[in-house]
């Protein structure tokens, strides 16, 4: 064998169980913990903000409505809190800085997180909160695209809180012999101590210090035990689904994924073939909504609104799906004939998104990519800004109010109506039934999303566009890449409440889905526990192969494990060192131990017929057989002895008969192979 060549070997592996802990009970805004190999990864921290939905708007002017509101008293006079609770057409909503609902932090210890793997924007907005706060000094992993763009929604919404301070801070209503006597949705609101106020700043950039950033099918190295690398999921810009592997095992986690034609790359589908465990989630919030459908109802509204001389508002995050808005209403405008009507945008990261969207080519579709080099803007939105058709403002202030005319179409934030420039907005215009808000963000009930503005004369039409993947799209991709096991939220396994009937609404596996909730800890069902170890070529030159059957030799070796980062080297054993002459008196020293020779293997097996015949040969003729569940006895009548024959040992017993012993030992390793 060559000197340079290294065998790999593989034995069974003991190592610690794998489990995955399970932060966050929202299925498109996740937050797992795996620990696997040794390692302890992090996979995405979502930040469910839907927890804003309970309080109270922050304007940006102030609002002689808001501040009219009366505070909240229980029917029997019991309990008052008037100082943190407004009641509005029917509703309580808490007044205070609105909170955000953060990943579980005390299911395990997060400063024992190693590194944090980030799959889009919208799944690390909570990364703060965890980095900054828990003693967490590993590495974040993520895209370009995914940190630039979430530093900028990170940067909007610390924007939008702190612009509307608000002196007082709200927490009588979080007690829970209170929490039970309020009016629902406040009554049903879980986790509320789990609540946090809006992060700083400061805190966005040390968090985001900690991010390194990875190309698609960058392979990282984690710490010799496990590699990571990152596919393209088609979701949006910079968007993965990772795989994690080790040389036997593979996990894939796939996290906000589409198969449709829009602006970000092809999702990578092939790759996640042949996983261990599938890690299932942020599929789409609406599967009975089709993605163009509700851009053809979105456009078709926009346009019957304008004609009818009202303004037409669309509470949008500030990136993704109004790049495919911005880009639909780029090819309506003039079919509509609706050219000189004025489009804006306003955020203070509109400039900074439009501007991205533009120049991250290498991580959008073909298609788009190929314009670069004609070279055309990838995004049509480039010619509405140069034509004057759309213009973007960091906030209602400033330019915007001197360039600003009706009847107009406003982009804004934040789409739960509770902070943001759109506050503004449906204070103005929501008094007017000939203006129309559309709503295409998923995340929030528009419903609920309007609540603390009713009554409302504008009229609301509801186009929600989720682009990622549906049951029956997953269900196909899952039948085409056949995972072992598929984890997933509980929500998955079956149909919307409001929909019970409706088993097209859920997962249906061939083996069912592993379901997980907040706070679970699941043990990963792996079926192998393998190692690769390394023989060092003096080891691999001295082994002696036999052959146990065409083709299939078998060698025993003995050695020394060395294991250092995960890699495991299989070593000599080490000689003693000769003892040096000395003329001085002999001290008592201790002996190294002494390596001794290891005994051959055996192989093989004693086939009855003929051990009995040979028996015979060598004068034993009295043999009386027994059937055993495991093999066969043989009864040595004259002889006194007995051997027991199954399929992994023979034993001979022979009582003060020691020629005889060996005598049938030497018949019985006539059948057998010596290794």
């Amino acid at each position: 064998m060559p000197e340079s060549q290294n065998v790999s070997q593989h034995f069974i592996h003991g190592s610690g169980r794998s489990m995955e802990y399970c932060l966050s009970g929202h299925p498109t805004l996740p937050c797992n913990v795996l620990k696997f190999k040794s390692t302890t990864i992090m996979l995405d921290c979502g930040l469910d903000t839907t927890s804003v939905l309970n309080f109270l708007p922050l304007p940006l002017v102030h609002s002689a409505r808001l501040s009219k509101l009366p505070g909240w008293v229980s029917k029997d006079g019991a309990i008052n809190l008037e100082k943190e609770l407004k009641e509005c057409a029917g509703r309580v909503f808490v007044d205070s800085q609105p909170e955000l609902c953060l990943p579980e932090r005390e299911l395990l210890d997060l400063s024992t997180i190693d590194v944090i793997l980030i799959s889009n924007y919208h799944c690390m907005m909570a990364l703060p909160y965890i980095t900054e706060h828990s003693g967490f000094t590993g590495t974040v992993y993520a895209t370009e695209p995914t940190l630039q763009i979430g530093r900028l929604l990170m940067e909007e919404l610390v924007n939008f809180m702190e612009r509307v301070p608000k002196a007082q801070s709200a927490t009588c209503w979080k007690n829970k012999e209170i929490q039970r006597m309020l009016p629902g949705p406040l009554k049903d609101a879980v986790e509320v101590w789990a609540w946090k106020k809006c992060y700083s700043m400061q805190e966005v950039n040390s968090a985001l210090s900690k991010v390194q950033l990875v190309g698609y099918s960058q392979k990282v190295e984690l710490f010799g035990a496990v590699q990571v690398s990152p596919l393209s999921s088609g979701y949006s810009l910079g968007s993965s689904n990772w795989i994690i592997q080790s040389h036997h095992e593979k996990v894939s986690y796939m996290s906000g994924s589409s198969l449709l034609t829009t602006h970000p790359q092809p999702m990578d589908q092939s790759s996640l073939k042949n996983s261990d465990i599938l890690i299932l989630t942020g599929l789409t919030q609406m599967p009975t909504a089709n993605p163009d459908g509700m851009l053809g109802e979105f456009c078709s509204n926009l346009a019957m609104t304008i004609r009818a001389g009202g303004n037409v508002l669309v509470p949008c995050y500030s990136s993704g799906v109004i790049y495919d808005l911005l880009e639909c209403l780029y090819q309506f405008i003039e079919s509509a004939n609706l050219g000189s009507t004025p489009f804006y945008f306003i955020s203070p990261i509109a400039n900074s998104s439009l501007e991205f969207s533009q120049i991250f080519a290498e991580w959008l579709c073909h298609n788009k990519q190929s314009k670069v080099y004609l070279p055309e803007p990838p995004f049509p939105h480039a010619e509405l800004i140069q034509t004057n058709k759309l213009k973007h403002y960091p906030s209602i202030h400033g330019d915007f109010s001197s360039e600003f005319r009706q009847p107009c179409v406003v982009f804004t934030g934040h789409p739960s109506l509770r902070f943001g420039d759109v506050v503004h907005f449906m204070e103005l215009w929501g008094r007017s039934s000939l203006n129309t808000i559309i709503f295409t963000e998923p995340d929030f009930s528009y419903l609920d999303a309007l609540a603390p503005y009713q009554p409302l004369a504008m009229k609301c039409v509801y186009c929600p566009i989720d682009t990622r993947l549906n049951f029956h799209q997953v269900s196909k991709l899952l039948k085409e890449i056949q995972p072992l096991h598929v984890v997933c939220p509980e929500q998955y396994t079956q149909p919307p409440p409001s929909q019970s009937h409706r088993s097209d609404l859920m997962l249906e596996l061939h083996a069912p889905p592993v379901p997980y909730r907040r706070c679970s800890v699941l043990s990963l069902p792996f079926r192998r526990r393998y190692e690769r170890i390394h023989l060092l070529p003096e080891l691999a030159r001295s082994l002696v192969p036999s052959e146990v059957k065409p083709g299939v030799s078998v060698a025993t070796v003995s050695g020394m494990l060395h294991s250092k980062d995960n890699k495991h080297t299989l070593q000599s054993v080490p000689k003693p060192p000769p003892a040096a002459p000395t003329k001085k008196r002999k001290r008592v020293v201790e002996e190294p131990p002494e390596v001794l020779a290891p005994k051959p293997l055996l192989s093989g097996v004693v086939p009855l017929e003929g051990f009995l015949a040979t028996l015979q040969k060598h004068g034993v003729s009295e043999v009386k057989v027994e059937e055993t569940a495991d093999g066969h006895i043989l009864h040595l009548q004259a002889e006194d002895a007995l051997i027991q024959l199954e399929a992994d040992a023979t034993h001979i017993v022979c009582d003060n008969n020691e020629p005889m012993r060996t005598t049938l030992r030497d018949l019985v390793l006539r059948f057998l192979q010596k290794l």
